[in-house]
């Protein structure tokens, strides 16, 4: 202290312009921390020029407390006011990437997932990297805040007469304006942005602990949970049933005006290729319950005819015995059941609740070719591997199977294309196209280069699964195709619906006469006024049209 006195002596000028220019940091953080916005879309200059009701009422608490306790509570609410500008930054990227705001009691546990995304997509030196700097960040953030309120608290002191003053001044100030309505750029003066982010994040975590009750009571309550096994989808007997989700297949690939040229030209080909093959289809809109990511809610909302749409929903249905669609073939006694999980990667107890005798996860199909980014396998190989391990078998049962399609996965940077069906050995024919593919680094952060790459990617997801049918599909063949949720804000857009298209394809007439009242499109490809379904409605529907008898459990 006595160094730097002697030094303040030496340079006052240096000295008092390096006092205000810290000064002047600590006002721009403070304020900037009060002000942030909790989306990128209303990141703007006129969010920053407003009157922050907090900071009034800080300022006269402060003014209030001896020194001690005035240090010690601008030093906790400033590394609050990090905290908040964490949680802030998590809301903009949670509402860019899930179409949601982060729910701090639910999601956490997402961010581990967030690291792996960016290890399959950048590599692991970047991730580990990117989760390093991120915690400093943080850390760093919140002492600085800290550091900042501390110091604005020193400036109040120093004259409490004037600091008392101009605190009184701007409340005058900010209550006439909020009476008044007075805006700036269209975006009114006095703010109480903190204090709303506040009131968002605890009426989350409220939600959430009501939510929790109400929902496991929901779950006991199935339609179909005493339904004996004979009365189950009867009038599939003898039919190989797939179900089939296509990784971020929305709306957006058959509507957007830059993704939808491709993707429907690719839809009117497959089906074209596909009726001159014996197939036919009707296609309609499941609403998902997810969007951007978190596929497993979509998955499990459409098979379950539950509405699931967070993390502790989905852990409570799983935890449960309500009646999943696929478990019903199983329940019947009259399918072997089968799951190819090409995304998954470590233990999978799901399996249980969607009924499946066997399920191969990414290391357990025989590929040896390069992942394509989180991708762990091209969708071509996935399916030629379910006709090697599974389909292509003789058997006693017809067979149930759910498959999970991963190549559409964001970063949609490379892409896998078509080889000939008898040149995909073990995928090393792989190779050489995902060495010549695009770098995630280059797609990831171009919004028009996303798009064209998603669509990209739908156009391969799609072409595969339609020919692997043409391929092996039979009289006996049903395939039930959807997607399980839109893809990310930059690829779909800020306002986009949650729409997903869904199709059910087949040979025999009378598969497709059992949905005839459901109005779909026929082809590959809903149209744009076709009926809009919430996902959570497709298993009730579908065990209705094929037959199944409703015999409720109420828990």
């Amino acid at each position: 202290m006595a160094y730097w006195g002697r030094w303040r002596s030496r340079h006052p000028r240096v000295a008092r312009g390096l006092y205000w220019t810290t000064t002047l940091l600590a006002v721009v953080l403070v304020l900037g921390a009060l002000l942030l916005p909790n989306t990128l879309s209303a990141l703007h200059v006129n969010r920053f020029t407003r009157l922050p009701a907090e900071a009034v009422v800080g300022a006269a608490v402060l003014l209030a407390l001896p020194r001690r306790a005035r240090i010690v509570l601008a030093a906790v609410s400033g590394a609050g006011l990090g905290a908040l500008t964490v949680l802030n930054v998590l809301d903009m990227g949670f509402t860019e990437y899930l179409g949601r705001g982060f729910n701090a009691v639910l999601d956490w546990e997402l961010l581990d997932d967030s690291q792996a995304y960016v290890e399959d997509s950048l590599g692991r030196t970047t991730a580990i990297a990117a989760t390093v700097g991120a915690v400093v960040l943080v850390l760093l953030l919140m002492a600085v805040m800290a550091l900042a309120t501390v110091r604005l608290s020193n400036l109040l002191a120093r004259d409490t007469r004037k600091a008392t003053k101009a605190t009184l001044v701007a409340g005058t100030v900010w209550i006439t304006c909020s009476m008044l309505g007075v805006q700036i750029a269209g975006v009114p003066f006095a703010s109480d942005r903190a204090a709303t982010a506040l009131e968002i994040q605890a009426r989350r975590v409220r939600d959430t602990l009501r939510d929790e009750a109400a929902f496991a009571k929901e779950a006991k309550a199935d339609a179909f949970g005493n339904t004996p096994g004979d009365q189950l989808v009867p009038d599939l007997r003898g039919k190989d049933v797939i179900f089939t989700f296509i990784e971020s297949y929305g709306r957006s690939a058959i509507e957007d005006p830059v993704i939808a040229p491709g993707v429907d030209r690719t839809l009117e080909e497959r089906t074209a290729a596909l009726a001159k093959a014996g197939f036919h289809a009707k296609s309609g809109w499941l609403t998902s319950a997810t969007y951007g990511g978190s596929s497993w809610l979509g998955h499990s909302t459409t098979l379950s005819g539950l509405w699931i749409d967070n993390q502790q929903r989905y852990r409570t249905v799983m935890a449960g015995n309500h009646l999943s669609l696929t478990k019903a073939f199983q329940k019947t006694g009259d399918w072997d059941t089968v799951g190819i999980m090409p995304g998954v990667q470590k233990g999978w107890p799901e399996a249980e609740f969607y009924g499946l005798d066997k399920v191969y996860n990414a290391f357990q199909m025989g590929y040896k070719g390069p992942k394509f980014s989180w991708s762990t396998m091209p969708d071509q190989y996935a399916l030629e591997a379910f006709q090697r391990l599974e389909h292509g078998r003789k058997r006693d049962k017809p067979l149930m199977s759910e498959i999970i399609l991963t190549s559409s996965h964001q970063p949609w940077a490379p892409i896998p294309t078509s080889v000939g069906w008898d040149e995909l050995g073990d995928g090393s024919v792989f190779g050489p196209i995902e060495k010549a593919g695009n770098k995630p680094a280059d797609i990831i952060a171009d919004s028009t280069r996303s798009k064209q790459e998603y669509g990209t990617s739908i156009q391969y997801s799609v072409t595969s699964l339609t020919q692997w049918l043409e391929r092996y599909g039979n009289d006996n063949t049903v395939l039930v195709f959807l997607g399980d949720h839109q893809p990310i804000a930059r690829v779909s857009g800020n306002h986009a619906s949650r729409d997903v298209p869904v199709s059910i394809v087949a040979k025999d007439p009378k598969v497709l006469d059992k949905i005839a009242a459901w109005n779909w499109t026929d082809g590959l490809k809903p149209a744009r006024n076709a009926p809009v379904w919430k996902m959570s409605s497709f298993r009730d529907r579908f065990l209705t049209a094929y037959g199944s008898t409703p015999h409720p459990s109420e828990g």
